[in-house]
């Protein structure tokens, strides 16, 4: 099984590069947001690697950090997820955004990928909730976003705060400022009110 390349990036599609590894070139399909990680044309590449062997074909996927190919090992894991569907999402979410949003239960956020439907991402969602636990603060922060609330008050309050209209991250990051300021035993309603103070300002 090949696992990783390390070679020259000889060229680029739409959703699979060439990587050229002592004059072999391997084609490995990829998310846009790895193609765009890869950097130029003639320049020095590392990529991760999934092998898929089928009854007629075998094909390398390829991906810019090890936790994006867990995450597609992860997506094709469900059913009715395949190669293409899994690139797709992906392309459209960073692997800390896909984290949050099936840690958070957010169907929509996954839907925005291209081929997937609100029941597929339901799917994926139910699927793949308990397998991932809770949001790594570290790798949220990375992407931007506060980590994820503990407690089922804080996700509670960041489930009001979503239904009133705030995106996931502007209603976890209102939800676990909340949090720090009451304190971890904070109620539901005044977690949401002084959550909701927050995320006006």
């Amino acid at each position: 099984m090949i696992a990783k390349l390390s070679g020259r990036l000889d060229s680029t599609g739409i959703d699979h590069a060439v990587i050229d590894v002592g004059g072999v070139g391997y084609l490995v399909g990829a998310s846009s947001r790895t193609l765009s990680a890869l950097g130029r044309v003639g320049e020095a590449v590392t990529i991760h690697t999934e092998m898929l062997v089928s009854d007629d074909a075998i094909r390398l996927m390829g991906f810019a950090s090890a936790d994006e190919r867990d995450w597609f090992r992860l997506l094709t894991g469900v059913q009715g997820v395949g190669a293409r569907v899994a690139l797709a999402i992906l392309s459209a979410l960073e692997p800390a955004e896909l984290h949050r949003a099936i840690a958070m239960g957010d169907k929509a956020m996954v839907a925005r990928a291209n081929g997937v439907g609100p029941k597929l991402a339901m799917r994926i969602v139910n699927e793949l909730k308990d397998k991932i636990g809770v949001a790594p603060a570290g790798a949220a922060l990375a992407a931007g976003l506060a980590p994820l609330p503990s407690g089922s008050h804080a996700a509670d309050a960041v489930s009001a705060l979503q239904n009133l209209g705030f995106r996931p991250a502007e209603a976890s990051t209102a939800v676990a400022a909340a949090e720090a300021d009451l304190g971890e035993g904070a109620g539901l309603d005044a977690l949401v009110r002084l959550a909701l103070r927050k995320a006006a300002k």
